[in-house]
């Protein structure tokens, strides 16, 4: 062999053992085209909250007794739904709080010898439809366990306003929340009255109402495993106008505390999807600020809030300018609140208070007749209008009409000046309040900025 013809022959079979190390060697890769699939973790991290609610009346009676309530509200991690409304959740009252020196004497002069104590309850156990118990490690929010209502923008205005796209989402998110709320087993009106009646005794129990809503957050971190991420091509684009998120508050806002300009966070607790592209991940955030803060007042003026969120901040970072509206808020049903159409909230007052103030006023009057007018119940009647055990004592005793016009009329302008003249409700919305957020027009900012923590 010639060298020239040995030396092409080497060469060759080098290139050759090459390609085939090469072939052996070389990992199989995906076409550029065809991005590799994520996996999305499914877990929910410590402090994610889970609305329930007490799904029948519990008479209180010791520590340690036991309690049962569903999820009212869905619970998502990232795009995929892990726990559903109607789940089982089992708990215990964990403590029965003290009455104060001052509540007792108060509850005396009542004729209150069991007044009310503070019940604090604690979660336990989580019982999926699918039939899976998950132990639960929780710690309720302070100033939950309450009756609740879902209140909506407009619903005391006039119904001739134009409404948006996401007030008429609005109304399927009322309908979710009455479907919801038929899982407890509300008390009839016979039940309501007898209740009532209890409740005026001198010693009665007490009770813990069906509908009772609790925001128990989650002390340890729940792992439902993985899940591929699919439908993602429209992950960040921003919300179509039109759309409505469910919130948690992440800052707990008073009308009597927060300032005006104060920062408002809340926490998407849903994925929003258009069609089946997912827009919003469960986890995306909201940033804005207090507009208006207003404390209640004297002549019974209500406190005022006013929010707006203007900002999007999806998990990894990236911010968004927004436009977005307040279009419904979970309340306690004592604070009357409500929503007017530029997502404003204000406390209104019972109407109760009107027939209240007549009855205190009517016993005041009769209390002031002559003897020859009104018999023997003048001096008990002005008398119950203020302290209820000190006047019907002095009236029953005393006999003196002169006294049923000092005790009536003080009962009276007691009761004129709780319910027309003395200080108004506040808003409170403890941390974890729902809320429903309505999306306008968007545009994006020129640099993405870390969120604050």
């Amino acid at each position: 062999m010639t060298p020239c013809r040995a030396l092409y022959t080497y060469f060759f079979l080098f290139v050759g053992m090459g390609s085939v190390l090469g072939q052996d060697t070389m990992l199989p890769s995906r076409p550029r085209s065809t991005p590799a699939s994520e996996t999305i973790a499914l877990t929910l991290p410590s402090g994610t909250p889970l609305e329930i609610a007490l799904d029948k009346e519990v008479r209180v009676r010791k520590v340690g007794q036991s309690i049962h309530g569903r999820l009212v509200q869905p619970v998502y991690a990232f795009d995929h739904l892990v726990i559903p409304v109607g789940s089982e959740v089992t708990g215990r009252i964990s403590q029965v709080g003290r009455i104060s020196g001052k509540e007792r004497t108060l509850g005396v002069l009542n004729v209150d010898l069991t007044p009310a104590h503070t019940i604090e309850v604690a979660f336990e156990d989580l019982l999926i439809p699918d039939g899976r118990h998950i132990r639960l490690h929780t710690r309720v929010t302070p100033g939950s366990g309450q009756v609740v209502r879902l209140a909506s923008a407009g619903e005391h205005e006039k119904k001739s306003r134009v409404k948006t796209a996401a007030s008429q989402k609005m109304e399927a998110a009322r309908q979710e929340w009455r479907n919801a709320m038929k899982q407890v087993r509300e008390p009839g009106k016979v039940h309501r009255v007898l209740r009532y009646g209890l409740a005026q005794l001198p010693i009665h129990p007490q009770y813990l109402d069906a509908g009772t809503l609790y925001l128990a957050e989650l002390q340890e971190p729940l792992d439902f495993g993985e899940e591929p991420l699919t439908n993602a091509s429209a992950l960040g684009t921003g919300p179509p106008p039109g759309s409505l998120v469910h919130a948690w508050l992440v800052s707990p806002l008073n009308s009597s505390t927060t300032q005006k300009g104060a920062e408002v966070e809340a926490l998407i607790s849903r994925p929003l999807f258009d069609g089946d592209r997912l827009i919003l991940p469960e986890g995306s955030r909201l940033r804005g600020s207090v507009l208006q803060a207003r404390p209640a007042r004297r002549l019974h003026r209500s406190g005022q809030l006013r929010i707006a969120f203007r900002e999007l901040v999806l998990p990894e970072g990236t911010v968004q300018r927004v436009v977005t509206s307040l279009e419904g808020v979970e309340s306690g049903a004592e604070n009357h609140a409500q929503l007017d159409m530029e997502g404003g909230t204000r406390a209104s007052s019972s109407r109760s208070r009107y027939a209240s103030t007549g009855l205190s006023v009517g016993l005041a009057l009769t209390g002031q007749g002559g003897k020859h007018d009104v018999g023997e119940a003048g001096p008990v009647a002005g008398g119950t209008t203020a302290f209820k055990l000190v006047g019907t004592v002095a009236g029953v005793f005393v006999r003196s009409h002169s006294l049923a016009i000092v005790m009536s009329a003080f009962g009276g302008s007691r009761s004129i000046y709780n319910n027309f003249l003395g200080r108004g409700r506040n808003i409170i919305f403890p941390k974890n309040t729902v809320m429903e957020i309505g999306f306008g027009n968007r545009t994006a900012l020129p640099a993405p900025v870390a969120f604050k923590q």
